[in-house]
């Protein structure tokens, strides 16, 4: 999926940017394509530097903790970040970037030890949490041009998803 996004830079690079027209637009119809398509588009160079290392440093700890839940984790993290965005983001806007996902894993891995109570999933909750836990702070309103409402949704939607494997 990191290769995606570099390769999709490079081919939104090379057109000039005309790719980022297919993140989400709040509120439109043609804007809910970017749920799928909006992880893997960015702006410029700093944004996809600044997406790669969280993603794979996050990304390998939910596999870590257990390869079959990275999928679903990424598809609930881009659903719930794609839709919050496109349900309460500013009109006129376009939301790019894997933030969303990021917070996403960030969600599921600091709460997923409180579910599943195993000691490698607690000791990678509270490792995340430590080392990361500051980026809890991107879920608000803040500086312009960072969409809080797609880290909001992937946050919950991580969140959500550690539910579903919690231990009964």
């Amino acid at each position: 999926m990191l290769a995606a996004m570099w390769l999709v830079f490079f081919a939104s690079a090379l057109s000039g940017g005309a790719l980022i027209g297919l993140g989400v637009i709040p509120r439109t119809l043609i804007g809910l394509r970017g749920i799928l398509f909006a992880p893997f588009i960015h702006g410029s160079m700093q944004h996809l530097l600044a997406n790669s290392i969280p993603f794979l440093i996050l990304g390998w700890l939910v596999m870590l903790r257990d390869s079959r839940h990275f999928t679903n984790v990424t598809i609930a993290a881009m659903i719930g970040s794609g839709g919050l965005a496109w349900l309460i983001g500013a009109p006129g806007s376009v939301h790019i970037g894997a933030s969303g996902v990021i917070f996403g894993y960030l969600g599921f891995l600091m709460i997923s030890g409180w579910y599943v109570r195993s000691l490698a999933s607690v000791a990678i909750s509270v490792l995340v949490t430590l080392v990361w836990g500051s980026l809890v702070m991107g879920v608000m309103p803040g500086n312009a041009g960072i969409s809080w409402q797609a880290h909001l949704g992937g946050f919950i939607a991580g969140v959500l998803t550690a539910r579903t494997y919690r231990r009964i």
